[in-house]
């Protein structure tokens, strides 16, 4: 079972917390997470593209010469796909991308995504940030005094820190995931993980 060290918003140390190996010790199944990234990016497609085939375009209804006799060739619309303003051969019509993944592997690509940032030591924790009110100011000291304020950090807290929320959402660069919608492509879509220590806590209970 790992041991990691855990830090204020001033960036000093504030003990030390044990991580359950069955979420932070395991072998990252690297496959497993590809595939639970490519369904998640899959899933925000609206798929909403459309393209008009020849029988929904406008016109086209009269034949524009008549079959024989005229040296061209025949023709029986203007709006066959060869023609300008014509339908649209094997055009995107609305669909839906997603695929389904089981919750195991769901999970499994989760807690490999954990274990691989603790072993690339890009995780922190904090004891809590205790914010009276909503201070942006704030916020970017505590990223600052934490060594992170220049890199692209997701933050992991409990759903009901509204004033955390609030201090950090208008920081470039951070990426703000409560800790009952955190996910593997949010997680490794960083340089720096930050957890608070309830958000840490939630997070072992469910994957344990």
């Amino acid at each position: 079972m790992a041991t990691i060290e855990m830090k204020d918003m001033k960036g000093a140390s504030a003990g030390s917390t044990e991580l359950s190996a069955a979420v932070f010790g395991i072998e990252p199944n690297v496959p497993v997470m590809h595939q639970v990234v490519r369904a998640q990016r899959a899933s925000w497609h609206q798929g909403t593209h459309e393209t008009k085939t020849r029988g929904q375009v406008r016109g086209g209804g009269k034949k524009p010469w008549r079959q024989k006799g005229t040296g061209r060739a025949r023709q029986g619309t203007i709006r066959a796909p060869h023609w300008t303003g014509g339908g649209v051969v094997f055009g995107p019509h609305p669909r839906s991308y997603d695929f389904k993944v089981n919750r195991k592997e769901i999970k499994l690509a989760l807690r490999s995504a954990l274990s691989a940032k603790l072993a690339d030591d890009e995780i922190i924790v904090v004891k809590s940030f205790d914010f009276e009110k909503p201070q942006t100011k704030g916020a970017v000291a505590a990223l600052k005094a934490l060594g992170v304020e220049n890199k692209r950090v997701t933050l992991v807290i409990s759903d009901e820190d509204v004033e955390t929320f609030l201090s950090f959402r208008n920081i470039p660069r951070v990426n703000i995931v409560p800790a009952s919608d955190i996910n593997t492509y949010e997680v490794i879509d960083n340089k720096v993980l930050i957890m608070t220590e309830q958000a840490l806590k939630h997070i072992e209970e469910v994957l344990g």
